[in-house]
């Protein structure tokens, strides 16, 4: 056999081996990402049956059981979203959690005196039990949020994250400073306000007043003239455009307001 045709013999092997090669390794990663899919449909499938029954928190650990364990995959996002709705649901619904407990109500308590108490507020009793008014009845036992709430604020991307005992509870997309004024630091809540005035320079503006930039709810900070407030330009969350304080929207400003109590730590980091 002549020099010419041993190399092309050996160079024919190699690339039959390459091929060979190749094509034990890619149905192994089909086959692997075939699996994935698979679980993430049965996994899914489970999730949406548990909340047809109302078994909430069940279907909150099977969403976050998702983003955990499937990080690669487009729909992680949505995942998130999911368990942080079901969150919200949870809170407001009577649905017992593990940071929940069940307090019976005694002759002499009021809605504000529990809150205090418990360091809730009376909107989220109100709400996590189907109350519609101040009026409770002794001997009736109803759910306590009990774990206590704090707030993140990430100026580099304008969101806020609200946290019980370090869990992420929701996502929320808000406006900060401009020119980076938003105070960096750890602050606490400590006056809360519906339908705020807005006292600025050389005016005051009522609230409802489309030009009141406060929206619907005021949450003050331990340094004044700083605070969590709503808004009237939502097309400018997510953006760095105002005097320093955090913007939501209107709707999200209020659902915040029904669960932070007075006292609750909000820390604002670059």
């Amino acid at each position: 056999m002549n020099k010419k045709l041993l190399i092309i013999i050996l160079a024919a092997i190699l690339i039959v081996s390459v091929f060979i090669i190749l094509g034990i390794k890619r149905p192994t990663n089909v086959i692997k990402l075939a699996n994935n899919r698979s679980a993430v449909h049965s996994l899914l499938n489970q999730a949406r049956q548990f909340e047809a029954k109302g078994e909430l928190f069940e279907a909150k650990s099977i969403y976050q059981k998702l983003v955990n364990d499937f990080t690669g995959f487009s729909e992680v996002v949505s995942w998130q979203k999911k368990a942080e709705d079901i969150n919200i649901k949870l809170l407001f619904s009577p649905a017992g959690t593990p940071n929940s407990i069940i307090y019976q109500i005694k002759p002499g308590d009021t809605l504000s005196k529990i809150a205090r108490e418990h360091k809730t507020t009376v909107e989220l009793i109100m709400k996590s039990n189907n109350i519609s008014d101040s009026l409770i009845i002794p001997g009736r036992k109803i759910k306590i949020w009990n774990a206590p709430f704090s707030i993140l604020v990430d100026k580099s991307q304008n969101i806020m994250l609200l946290k019980s005992d370090e869990e992420v509870v929701k996502t929320y997309i808000v406006s900060t400073g401009k020119d980076n004024c938003t105070p960096v630091g750890v602050f606490k809540i400590v006056n809360k306000l519906t339908d705020p005035t807005w006292f600025k320079a050389g005016a005051v503006v009522l609230a409802g007043s489309p030009e009141n930039v406060l929206g619907t709810r005021w949450m003050g900070f331990d340094l004044a003239g700083y605070g969590i407030h709503g808004t009237i330009e939502p097309k400018e969350l997510g953006k760095q455009v105002t005097q320093g304080c955090v913007r939501l929207s209107n709707f999200d400003v209020e659902e915040i307001y029904n669960i932070i109590p007075i006292g609750t730590e909000v820390t604002i980091v670059e």
